[in-house]
Parts: C-alpha cells; structure tokens; sequence
C-alpha cells in the first residue's frame, strides 16, 4: 500500500495507484495547449543502440502532448553514430532533432564559447543537457522542458506524464518537479542514496545544525534521480555542472533560484529500473567510489557558497558521524528487506558504507585543495548577454547536421 505522508519542506506527489496513464495524458493534452513542453534525451552512442532506448522511442512515439524532442547525442565522434541516432528516431516525426554535441558544428559552437571566455569544454551529460536547454529556449512557445535517462529498462510513457503534470496543471504553482522511485529487482538498489547520501545528511545536520539547505535536500526521496522537469525560465538561470555532481548540483541551483514551495517531487512509476555502476572499492577512480567523491565535493562547495565555514576537523568528525547514521540505515534495510522477501547482503553493504565514508575524507581533502571545483556551465542568462542569437545557432547547426549526414 502506497502512503501519502508528506516529509520535509517540499511537495511530495504519491503514486496511490488511483489513477490510470490514460487520465494522466487527457489532463496532458488539454493543458499543454497553454503551456507547451521540450523533452531532452541525453543519450552516448553505446546507450543509444541498447535495448533501453529502443524501449524508451517506442512508448514515446505514442505521446501526442510533446511536440518537441531534442537528443543530445554524446561520446559519439563518428558521423556513423549520429545517422544510426536519426534512424533510430526517425518514428518519432518532425517534432524530434538529434543534437550531435561531438559534431563539427556544435563543436565549432562551443570553441566560439570558450573563446569570449565561456568555458563549455568539459564533455559529458552536464554539458549535453545544457546544450538540449538552449536547443529549446530559441522556441519561447515552450514553457517547461523535461529530463529523463535513456537507460530506463521498463520505461512507459506514464512515466513523462506524472513527471510533467505538476508543472503543466494550471491550478498548480510548481517551477520544479523532481522524480523518485523504489529501485527494487529481488533486492534494494540505489545504494549512493539509500549508504552516502542519506545518511550523510542526518550527519550534516547533526555536526552543524539546522540548515535550510541540507533539510532541502534531505526531504527528496531519490535526489540522484535523472529525471526531473522545469520552467523554461528556470531552466536559463540555473547553471549546470559537468561531473557525477549533476544532480546535487542542480538542486542546488534550484534552491538558489526559487522558492523551495515552488518545488515539487513525484512517484514517478512503482517499477523502475536501469543499468547500475560497479562499486568499484579496489578502484575509487571509477564506479560508485568515484560518483560518491563528485557528490561529497558538491555539497561541500555548495554548503561553502552559502557561507558555511567547513574546517579539516569537520571531515574527521562527519565521518564517525556518517558511520554510526549508515549504521544505523542498514539496520532499517535489513528488517525491510526481510519484511519483503528481499536478498540481503548485509556483509556487502557495511562495505560499501566503508568504502563510502573513506570518501568522505578524499572529498574533504580535494575540497580544501580546490574550494571552488571545476568550472560549471554558465547559466543560459550569460550567454544570451554576450550571444544572443546562441539558441538559433543551435538550430542551425542541427538542421545542418541532418541535410549533410542523414538527408
């Protein structure tokens, strides 16, 4: 049984099973009118010939409230690459382009970027979803623009709907719709969440008290998800960063941007389930060890932006703390694994917590060598300022791409 308990400071939008896809899209489609949508699908040429987003084209071509669909294609060098992402597409109609990030052109598009002193260079899924957003923001028709992987294995088309309708429905307030879900096969997923960032957080608020911001990110359920929605306002002011900090970064910048009553989370579908990252312990370059030191140092700069004095101590401390609260987690995990006839390697996940709370100091440590971090996309506001035709150019390049390589 689904429960309707509202927790921390934001709006939390339950899946009660009481209402079917079919309502969900009629609501879609009479509202949109006013209030039309862009879908972004950041996708890299191995996920793009998957299984998954054969899956994921296949439900959208049944959606008739879109009308447009951009796919930011990365990690993808070859033309050969970019015409199998058209075909792959092509079901879709006119309404959806393919954004070759790798392309020449685009290329070209963010050398001229870097040289007026905007740095764009970073590759990977930041630097593909903010070039989709202003994709989209040369289209001022659109009013909310949608995020979600390509690597969802049992994706539907309710999906989308129940992630958009919070921002679409015009007797709701939100700008910002956050998805969750239960990451369950025959065991508990989402281990990043439920071992690091959860209990890290009771940490946090317990070294250095009440905060506005860390009982922010503690009331969303799943804050690593990669689907979420947003106006397109919103959307040109938040800044985007380039690594495994996506997701908290993006909160951040939410929190920063608005109003935390203006933000929203949704049940987005009660079986979700997508490819998952080694753990990687014999190796924290890579895999989850690697995800959870781009997280840590993204709270830390954020919680250092806003003001908060983090001293070397502090890391010493917060590990015993986030020790004893993932502790603490695991033994919840356990009986409610138990209680639903889940595998259950305990042994596994205390070292995970292990491999994640020595992470903990290497974050730490790499905070206090580079406080800043990386440079982070400028926000769309900036580039307008020195570019005002960007998102045009955008177009063009695309539109280019296809009548050379796939006409």
């Amino acid at each position: 049984m689904a429960d309707f308990y509202q927790h921390g400071s934001i709006a939390t939008m339950h899946d009660l099973g009481t209402i079917k896809r079919e309502q969900l899209e009629r609501m879609l489609e009479r509202y949109i009118v006013n209030c039309q949508v862009g879908l972004v699908l950041p996708v890299t040429a191995d996920d793009m010939r998957a299984e998954p987003f054969a899956r994921i084209v296949g439900e959208l071509a049944g959606v008739r409230y879109v009308p447009w669909i951009v796919v930011a294609l990365g990690v993808a060098p070859a033309a050969e690459d970019y015409r199998e992402a058209v075909e792959k597409v092509r079901v879709l109609g006119d309404r959806v382009r393919v954004l070759w990030t790798d392309g020449a052109r685009v290329q070209g598009l963010y050398q001229q970027l870097s040289d007026a002193g905007l740095v764009v260079t970073t590759p990977g899924k930041g630097r593909s979803v903010w070039t989709a957003f202003g994709y989209l923001l040369a289209d001022p028709r659109l009013e909310v623009f949608a995020l979600h992987d390509c690597d969802i294995v049992n994706y539907d088309r309710e999906m989308l709907a129940r992630l958009l309708l919070p921002l679409v429905h015009p007797s709701l307030d939100f700008e910002f719709c956050k998805a969750y879900y239960a990451r369950v096969t025959d065991r508990m997923h989402g281990r990043v969440v439920r071992l690091l960032v959860s209990p890290l957080l009771k940490a946090l608020i317990s070294l250095l008290g009440y905060d506005r911001f860390l009982v922010y990110l503690e009331s969303f359920r799943y804050p690593l998800s990669g689907e979420f929605a947003v106006l397109s306002n919103l959307a040109k002011s938040n800044r985007i960063p380039c690594d495994w900090g996506l997701e908290v970064g993006t909160l951040a910048e939410v929190f920063r941007n608005t109003s935390v009553k203006r933000v929203c989370q949704v049940d987005l579908y009660r079986e979700y389930e997508h490819k998952h990252q080694a753990l990687s312990l014999d190796d924290p370059g890579k895999g989850l060890m690697k995800m959870a030191v781009d997280i840590l140092a993204s709270i830390f700069r954020t919680l250092a932006s806003m003001g908060m004095v983090l001293q070397p101590g502090h890391f010493l401390t917060l590990r015993s703390a986030y020790l004893r609260a993932a502790q603490d987690a695991i033994r919840h995990y356990h009986a409610d694994a138990l209680m639903n006839g889940l595998h259950f390697d305990r042994h596994e996940e205390e070292q995970a917590v292990e491999g994640f709370a020595r992470q903990i100091v290497v974050a730490g440590d790499l905070f206090q060598r580079e406080p800043v971090g990386g440079e982070a996309m400028p926000n769309w506001v900036r580039v307008f300022s020195a570019f005002p035709d960007f998102p045009q150019l955008l177009r063009q390049a695309a539109e280019e791409d296809l009548q050379e390589f796939a006409g």
